[in-house]
């Protein structure tokens, strides 16, 4: 457990209330004591952290990532989101837990750089006898210090059955649900300030089979684990719904069972207004990952009106394939920067985009009440931000110092009381440990891979789409 901690003279933006321009926080037992205006109290033994010229927020929460992809940056540069996928299927059918353990690594670590206490991953490529790829990252997780959800995702529809994947990276339906259980068994933790907790996650309709998507919310609900997916990323997805099923994406999904309260959903970019009103009237929430969305050419996503309706909205970095050392501070800046391009100044402002990175990211995961906010009882997750440096120290709100401008150095971070980052650098592990074993996983990936050279011409290859439909 760690020792307490007192933070005072900084500008604290709790995001549950009102700031406190010259304020002090105090954890005690890895948790919030108190919070407030003011000098804090006095608190034998506790370490004392000078908070002047900075701006103390909560940990920010990734609500989506693909920790995997780190080793297939950038790749299949102009490609639409089925033909990235198309291009790099065949690259991550080649993950090991090797692989895994060193993608994690790296990504996580920087995630916590960022300012990032709470982290959730997609891991849906399970190739057969190549170790257990989500234990090594969820050791990768506990060595970095962070908060980690990691979902057990699944796919059952290769290419013989009309999905996009190669028939060599799916699972059986029976063979996927039983290690989605498995996974559950081994790693979730129900408990309060637990470090790990499981979710369950077919990868998406063009992946996963309708049987696969029902029974697995079932398993999900009987176990008592929340369910993810991605929906509404593009308008090929759309089309490909219609096509196939009948229905629209979130009428789709609402079929299969995957609408409530302990739902939340990659992307929904493309969503009408009855889809809008029915992830409203059920409490699903939406993961939105505007560098992602910009990169592959998806869309910008409807988050003013998702926010008004009352969906609960975090922020993902998504995968590293697809959003190249996206920092997750930085997604503070583009949620807004997107929103505005769609709907004008008043779209989104700063504190609404740091309450999406918070307290949002949090009630997509479940968590609101333990983290996403600095509130007594709350679980001492937080992030330390210098804003008196060129440039920020002429803002004089410092909430537009951190969303507006570019990421503002990161002072500390703690999860659970813990440091985990202290003056920009990590302390849980070797910042140089966790790049070189980034780099490792790559090479081990495409050593040897016929498409090496091809696919990272600086272009990458198109795809055409008639080969993904």
């Amino acid at each position: 457990m760690s020792g307490p901690v007192v933070i005072e003279g900084a500008h604290i933006a709790p995001v549950s209330g009102p700031d406190f321009p010259d304020g002090h926080l105090v954890a005690v037992d890895g948790r919030i004591a108190s919070v407030g205006p003011g000098p804090a109290p006095e608190l034998p033994g506790a370490r004392r952290v000078d908070g002047r010229g900075r701006l103390l927020t909560p940990g920010l929460v990734n609500t989506h990532h693909h920790l995997y992809q780190w080793a297939t940056q950038g790749m299949a540069q102009s490609a639409t989101l089925f033909e990235w996928l198309v291009e790099l299927y065949p690259v991550w059918a080649r993950i090991d837990a090797e692989v895994s353990r060193g993608t994690a690594l790296a990504g996580l670590s920087w995630l916590a750089l960022s300012g990032c206490t709470t982290a959730a991953d997609h891991l849906y490529v399970f190739p057969s006898g190549r170790g257990d790829l989500l234990a090594a990252e969820i050791e990768a997780a506990a060595q970095v210090g962070l908060r980690f959800h990691p979902s057990r995702g699944s796919m059952d529809r290769g290419r013989s059955e009309g999905g996009l994947p190669p028939d060599e990276i799916v699972e059986t339906t029976e063979g996927a649900l039983r290690a989605t259980q498995d996974a559950i068994d081994a790693h979730h933790d129900p408990s309060p300030g637990a470090m790990v907790r499981v979710a369950v996650a077919p990868c998406s309709p063009f992946s996963a089979s309708p049987r696969l998507m029902t029974q697995a919310a079932e398993l999900a609900r009987a176990a008592g684990v929340r369910l993810h997916t991605h929906l509404a990323e593009t308008l090929d997805e759309e089309e490909q719904c219609r096509r196939e099923f009948g229905l629209p994406p979130v009428a789709y999904a609402e079929k299969l069972g995957w609408l409530g309260p302990d739902v939340w959903l990659a992307h929904g970019v493309h969503l009408s207004d009855d889809a809008l009103a029915r992830l409203a009237a059920t409490g699903t929430g939406v993961a939105h990952c505007p560098s992602s969305n910009a990169r592959l050419g998806a869309g910008i996503a409807r988050v003013t009106e998702l926010l008004r309706a009352g969906v609960p909205v975090g922020l993902g970095v998504d995968g590293a394939a697809s959003s190249e050392l996206t920092p997750l501070a930085g997604e503070l800046r583009q949620a807004l920067l997107m929103a505005r391009a769609r709907l004008g100044p008043t779209a989104l402002d700063a504190r609404e985009a740091l309450r999406i990175g918070t307290l949002g990211g949090a009630r997509c995961l479940g968590r609101e009440d333990e983290i996403g906010s600095l509130e007594p009882g709350k679980l001492a997750d937080l992030a330390l931000w210098r804003v008196d440096g060129f440039g920020a120290d002429v803002i004089a709100d410092p909430v537009a110092a951190l969303v507006f401008g570019p990421v503002p150095p990161l002072d500390l971070l703690l999860v659970g009381g813990r440091t985990v980052v202290e003056r920009g650098e990590l302390r849980t592990v070797s910042a140089q440990e966790a790049a070189s074993a980034g780099a490792a996983a790559h090479r081990r990936l495409l050593r040897g891979w016929r498409g090496d050279e091809r696919d990272q011409r600086p272009h990458g290859r198109r795809i055409a789409r008639d080969s993904v439909q």
